[in-house]
Formats: structure tokens, C-alpha cells, sequence
């Protein structure tokens, strides 16, 4: 499963981001069809249906929605908390990731950890050596900034965000990336529940696919003859932001005390 070995040193610790809403399942097959000229699969979706891996994702935010309303009010240098997961196993490992915007620019943090060591952590104690998934420095002091950061900001558990993921990526260096992420939901979820099953979940974007066009140098040139051919227009898609206000901003502030009102 792509959680048991979905290794984060792949991940690009910087990048840039463009982001596209896609109607119809047909407009991403052919999308699928250009992209596969020039990028491979991921290896954690290439067997399952679809070519699609799903991720769960926990959002840490601010009694007030501080991290929600500054992606609102467009501020510069904004950063997201969020606790990024695969599957269920106890022994699967969940990552605490912080992603920043800076102007264009997409910075990613993230340090991985078991299970048993995920209460430990969001109640402000570092984990033990055992504990980390890899013995990368960078996970630590990951960690480390996510715990300042939600100290800093008061942040607790919030929304939970799920999606079905088809990834293609350069199989060079990784420089080149492209994600249809599917089925975008989100559900209130003030606890630590960190499962895959969703109760009531809202359809953030209904049945329209997300393409993120992501590189880390320049943008490729067959990337804009992608964005031509297919007439396609550069938007905001931001799941967590968009599914707070599909399910509202009193009842996330408030948890379960105002469900159903």
C-alpha cells in the first residue's frame, strides 16, 4: 500500500504550484494520455484502479481559524498544519507536515512518525528515537517546527480532507510533477481519530478534478502546451480552506458543540 513505503525524502521541499478545476472525467483521461508522454506513473498508484493512491490528511488550525482566514485574506507568507496519512495499520506511519506559501513559491516540511507517538507529539512531548520513522535530521526539526507552530498558534485538530491521488512524476530527479486528485472531501473532525473512514463528509469541489501542475526550476514547456491544448484556466483549489466553508466557519470554530444547528 502507498502509505507502508511512501517516502517523504521524494518529496520536493520547494516548488511552484498551478492549480486547475476539471470538469469531466473524460477531459482528465486525455489529460492522463498527454501527461504519460513525458512523466511515469507513481509507483504507489500504478497497480490500483485509476492509478490512484488515497490521502488523509488531519488539519491543525487556531481556536479563532487563524491559518483558514489567512489563506482568506491572501496573506504573503501563510502555512498550513496537518497531520498527512495513507491507511489504517497501526504500523503505518503518519507524517506532521507544515506547507508554507511564499508569494508563488510552495515550501514543505514534514517528519514522520508511528502511530503511538502521533498523541504524544500534538500534546507538545517529542518523540523518542524509536519513534521516527527515518533517522534523517530533517524529520526532526520538522517536528520540531510543527510543535512551535501549534504551540504558537494554540492549533487543534479541526477538519479531516480525503482524496483519491493519480501522480506522475519525472523519473529523472522528480523536478516535474503531476497530481488528478478525485473525490475531494472533508468532515469536521475535532479529535485524533486519524482514520480512513469519512461519516459525513461534503464533496468540496462535487465531482470536478483537481490538476496541480508542479515543478521546481521552470515551468516546462509542455506544460503550457498542456494548459492550451486542453483551454484550461489557472484557480485557487485549496481543499482545506474550501471545505471549511462547504461545512461552515461557526461549526469548525465550535467542534461537535454545534453540529447539526
Amino acid at each position: 500500500m502507498a502509505g507502508s513505503g511512501m517516502a517523504d525524502d521524494r518529496m520536493q521541499p520547494q516548488r511552484f504550484e498551478q492549480k486547475y478545476r476539471i470538469d469531466h472525467e473524460e477531459t482528465a483521461l486525455a489529460i492522463r494520455d498527454f501527461v504519460s508522454s513525458y512523466l511515469e506513473v507513481d509507483e504507489f498508484g500504478a497497480t490500483l484502479p485509476n492509478f490512484s493512491y488515497p490521502v488523509h490528511s488531519l488539519y491543525l488550525d487556531s481556536p479563532g481559524l487563524q491559518l483558514y482566514w489567512d489563506t482568506i485574506n491572501g496573506t504573503k507568507n501563510r502555512y498550513k498544519l496537518r497531520l498527512r496519512y495513507y491507511e489504517n495499520r497501526p504500523d503505518a506511519p503518519v507524517y506532521f507536515e507544515i506547507k508554507r506559501r511564499m508569494n508563488n513559491i510552495i515550501a514543505k516540511q514534514r517528519g514522520g512518525v508511528k502511530r503511538e507517538a502521533v498523541e504524544g507529539l500534538l500534546a507538545g512531548q517529542l518523540p523518542e528515537p524509536g519513534h521516527l520513522v527515518s533517522r534523517d535530521p530533517k524529520h526532526l526539526v520538522a517536528l520540531q517546527n510543527f510543535c512551535r507552530l501549534m504551540y504558537q498558534t494554540q492549533a487543534k485538530p479541526k477538519t479531516h480532507v480525503a482524496y483519491y491521488r493519480e501522480a506522475w512524476s519525472s523519473p529523472i530527479d522528480n523536478s516535474v510533477r503531476v497530481t488528478l486528485d478525485r473525490e475531494v472531501r472533508s468532515e469536521l473532525e475535532p479529535a485524533i481519530w486519524l482514520s480512513t473512514e469519512m461519516r459525513n463528509p461534503v464533496f468540496v469541489f462535487g465531482t470536478q478534478i483537481i490538476l496541480e501542475l508542479k515543478f521546481t526550476n521552470r515551468f516546462p514547456t509542455w506544460f503550457n502546451d498542456l494548459v492550451q491544448h486542453f483551454g484550461l484556466m489557472q484557480c485557487g483549489a485549496a481543499k482545506y480552506v474550501e471545505g471549511i466553508a462547504m461545512i461552515g466557519v461557526d461549526r469548525v470554530m465550535h467542534g461537535f458543540a454545534v453540529e447539526g444547528t
